[in-house]
């Protein structure tokens, strides 16, 4: 049997956040499995993950990264190639790809024209000097600084760019409130929330975010319904159960509380949460259990 990783297991070997794992997942850069609500790699994964996290590091920009890869697949004729294969670079302009194979030329997939080697080329340096940064490479400066209190605010000028650039990207949107978000800064993150919602209904990361918001600034009955909303679009998000059981806790509705935390634990019953869940499950069921002040951890991936 092939073996299979988890994202507790990913994020710990390689040192990917979740939240990256789900970005590329949805550019379908990779292709987990998913059973039980848990999503599994395969060792083929890891070394594309691998790959991915070193064409980050190089500023690849990962939109980019996509449309070459689907160009290869369809506009060339091209069978899947896996990203291990595969020299990518950017010149500034375009990203360039060339496969491992001795003596390959560079080519440029969304036309498909072989382009000039910057990176053997005196004018590589220059050239990236002058060509002004996109959305997408704006939108990686900031996943690179929002990992670290530090540069939080480098993020959100980041971010910021990127949105001028391309004002209707929700993962932009749901990264700068994110970032609003543990600065404490909850109105502008409440903002960038509530328009990623607008411009797309039906993504639950972003109910969920808002409902968080809203939850951790007093806003319960608010919080509820974005929350359900989250569910409602991705019944195994694990942590909107468990935010949403905390948000009835508040409310004194023990049996609204024990169902999200048993679902909680349905869908992450070894995560980072699981002991603490249980152990709320316990105080809920208790005849003399008092709910207590909500733990206010409320990290919004």
């Amino acid at each position: 049997m092939e073996q299979r990783y988890t994202e507790h297991e990913v994020e710990r070997m390689l040192g990917i956040e979740r939240r990256k794992l789900a970005y590329w997942t949805r550019l379908r850069l990779v292709a987990p499995r998913a059973r039980w609500g848990t999503r599994f790699y395969s060792f083929s994964d890891l070394v594309a993950l691998e790959t991915i996290r070193r064409l980050c590091v190089q500023r690849v920009p990962m939109r980019r990264l996509h449309r070459a890869i689907a160009a290869l697949e369809s506009g060339m004729g091209q069978t899947r190639a896996p990203l291990a294969s595969l020299r990518v670079t950017t010149n500034g302009n375009e990203v360039v790809v060339r496969s491992a194979e001795a003596n390959s030329r560079l080519i440029e997939p969304l036309t498909g024209q072989f382009v000039l080697d910057f990176e053997t080329s005196e004018l590589a340096g220059k050239v990236r000097a002058m060509a002004p940064r996109s959305a997408e490479e704006w939108f990686e400066i900031g996943m690179g600084c929002d990992t670290s209190p530090e540069t939080l605010e480098q993020a959100v000028d980041a971010y910021g760019r990127a949105l001028a650039l391309s004002p209707e990207w929700v993962e932009a949107h749901i990264n700068l409130g994110t970032t609003l978000y543990l600065l404490d800064r909850m109105d502008e993150a409440k903002k960038e929330f509530t328009t990623a919602v607008s411009i797309d209904p039906a993504n639950a990361l972003a109910e969920f975010n808002l409902g968080c918001v809203l939850e951790h600034t007093g806003q319960t009955f608010a919080a509820i319904e974005h929350l359900r909303r989250a569910i409602a679009l991705s019944p195994e998000m694990a942590d909107a159960h468990l935010n949403l059981a905390l948000a009835y806790e508040r409310l004194n509705q023990r049996a609204e509380t024990t169902r999200h935390l048993s679902l909680y634990l349905r869908y992450d019953p070894r995560g980072p949460w699981a002991e603490f869940a249980r152990s709320r499950m316990a105080r809920n069921r208790s005849p003399q259990g008092h709910m207590g002040k909500i733990t206010p951890f409320r990290r919004v991936r």
